[in-house]
């Protein structure tokens, strides 16, 4: 160990704005205040604070990084602070670096560290934007109170095998090389900014772990938090000890990580609003991150929550409509949509056909009424028979199908039409499931902004349902989605009698199948050696591949698997694949 600490490390689990430059950084700027105020040394944001991330194409602009840069160095501070901010190319460099500035450090602001790994696999493609560092960064602040190792986000991932892109540098062993030549450190920052899905956090805790211990000394990660686009962060900034020991932030909320390198029991978490303090997590050097189904099913549930709140306050969207069926989908939307901006501003339309069953039209009702929302019914066999009469001949000519997306289209209308003219946002209701099958409408019911349960698989979906279920209970509250929806066969209700289960193989096989061919990448055989009927496994895979432009069509949806349809699933429109080989 280097210096002997002469204070706390503050990790600010930032939840920016993507292109809020000035927002961002009176934000930063409130941070590190409270951060100092609870005797904090030095403060260490996020990847990229000052203008969030992703901010994709926005860094194609030359002044857009100049901006970012000033005003990261016009953050008034009085202590050190590593700010993460794209940075201006320089000696030679033709791009831009993801870099990390030193303020507040009694000195001019000064660059100290560049990324060097840039992944561009899955939803990163950030070689497009940047020029890689050849080295780590090291930062010695004020009074030489700290001596840090400086690294963003990919940069330590290298070092635990858990990248899956082939490098040519392993940033956390060229810190740990120049600690054997003599260059002592306190502790090794990371700067990150890691989208989160179900499995990510212990991948996460592994990389912290094999860090601390290659380089001898703590390893303290700084995660973003909050929605931007289609991706999430979860936060769970961590510190991770030689020993094993670790130190886990809350996830989901913004707040600051208070790290004495020296002694892990003295951290704790400072959080940004008093009502949103769910304590930290401590493991010891022997001790696992234990997530049961049901911890893992809350998390998927804040997450949807999170995603669809922070798409809509960071586009200025108060107000949300929906359509309601009757369906666990929509239930379940309905419960996300309350939850993310509050019941009294979200609208359900129950838009029954002549198809549509009596329980469908009470158990729509029911979820509206319970969740506290604004509901109305609106029939629509009027405008049906109209629209049929109108192209009859069509009809009576053509494919079933066409008679049945009629409904959808029209509910799409009138779902519609109240956004507009009520300044709402549509959100279409479906889930991963039926958007791999094409079990959805183009124009109908993927009609809308936002998608929050477009990387929900069928099943998970009910999970969520027990979810808002027992969250309503803790309040004394009505269970939002009654026995009535939770256990009726899935039916679009869009012709006699009509079930999924009539040409899809039962929910729990389908989305075992689609699984193990989107998340790990499986072929047809791969997957019926797992125990699944290939002619199965085959029909699913062709309506997976057939169905692709509806997915490039679908509004986007929050990512909370490994592998979600949008930026990380790049698949072909017009192919032709046997997927009988």
């Amino acid at each position: 160990m280097g210096n002997q600490s002469k204070g706390l490390i503050a990790l600010l689990q930032f939840n920016p704005t993507v292109g809020d430059l000035a927002g961002n950084a009176q934000r930063l700027q409130e941070m590190v205040r409270l951060a100092h105020s609870h005797d904090a040394s030095v403060c260490v944001s996020t990847e990229l604070a000052i203008c969030g991330y992703p901010p994709r194409d926005l860094l194609m602009q030359p002044s857009f990084i100049q901006i970012a840069q000033d005003m990261a160095k016009e953050i008034h501070v009085d202590i050190p602070v590593l700010v993460g901010t794209p940075t201006v190319p320089e000696n030679q460099r033709e791009q831009p670096g993801n870099g990390v500035l030193l303020i507040g450090n009694q000195a001019p602001a000064k660059v100290v560290a560049r990324k060097q790994l840039l992944p561009t696999y899955d939803v990163f493609d950030e070689a497009r934007y940047f020029d890689a560092d050849d080295r780590p960064g090291i930062a010695r602040t004020i009074n030489g109170s700290f001596e840090l190792g400086v690294t963003v986000c990919e940069d330590a991932w290298q070092v635990s095998g858990e990248t899956p892109s082939e490098y040519n540098a392993d940033p956390i062993e060229q810190l740990a090389e120049w600690g054997r030549q003599g260059v002592q450190l306190d502790a090794t920052v990371n700067l990150s900014a890691s989208p989160y899905h179900a499995e990510k956090i212990q991948t996460r805790l592994r990389v912290a772990r094999t860090a601390a211990e290659c380089l001898n000394h703590p390893f303290l990660l700084a995660n973003q938090v909050g929605g931007n686009d289609d991706l999430l962060f979860d936060g769970r900034s961590l510190a991770a000890w030689p020993n094993g020991d670790v130190v886990i932030a809350p996830a989901w909320e913004e707040g600051i990580l208070l790290v004495d390198v020296n002694d892990s029991t003295r951290s704790q978490w400072i959080p940004m609003k008093q009502e949103e303090n769910s304590g930290l997590i401590q493991l010891s050097s022997k001790s696992v991150l234990e997530q049961d189904e049901e911890t893992v099913l809350e998390a998927l549930a804040d997450a949807v929550v999170l995603g669809l709140r922070d798409y809509c306050r960071k586009s200025g969207i108060q107000r949300i409509v929906l359509g309601l069926s009757g369906g666990i989908d929509s239930a379940v939307a309905a419960c996300v949509a309350c939850a993310a901006v509050g019941p009294e501003k979200v609208l359900g339309l129950s838009m029954p056909s002549r198809f549509s069953s009596d329980h469908s039209k009470s158990d729509a009702k029911f979820t509206a009424e319970s969740l506290g929302m604004e509901y109305a019914s609106i029939p629509i066999d009027n405008l049906h028979h109209l629209l049929e009469s109108q192209i009859e001949t069509v009809l009576s000519n053509g494919l079933p199908v066409a008679r049945e997306n009629i409904q959808a289209r029209l509910r799409a209308i009138l779902v519609m039409s109240h956004a507009n003219a009520q300044q709402r946002m549509a959100i279409a209701t479906g889930n991963k499931s039926e958007l791999a099958q094409g079990y959805c409408t183009l124009y109908g019911d993927m009609a809308g902004g936002y998608t929050p349960l477009g990387d929900v698989y069928k099943m998970e979906v009910y999970g969520l349902a027990h979810v808002f279920n027992n969250r309503a209970r803790k309040i004394g509250k009505e269970p939002p989605v009654n026995e009535s929806t939770l256990t009726k066969p899935p039916s679009a209700e869009l012709a006699p009698d009509q079930r999924d289960d009539d040409t899809l193989p039962p929910y729990a096989v389908l989305d075992s199948i689609l699984k193990y061919h989107i998340e790990e990448g499986y072929g047809a055989d791969e997957i019926a050696s797992k125990g699944h009927e290939r002619e199965t496994v085959v029909s699913v895979l062709r309506r997976l591949e057939a169905n692709e432009h509806k997915r490039w069509q679908m509004a986007p949806a929050p990512r909370v698997s490994p592998r979600a349809f949008g930026q990380g699933w790049r698949h072909p429109l017009a192919s032709r694949h046997d997927w009988r080989r």
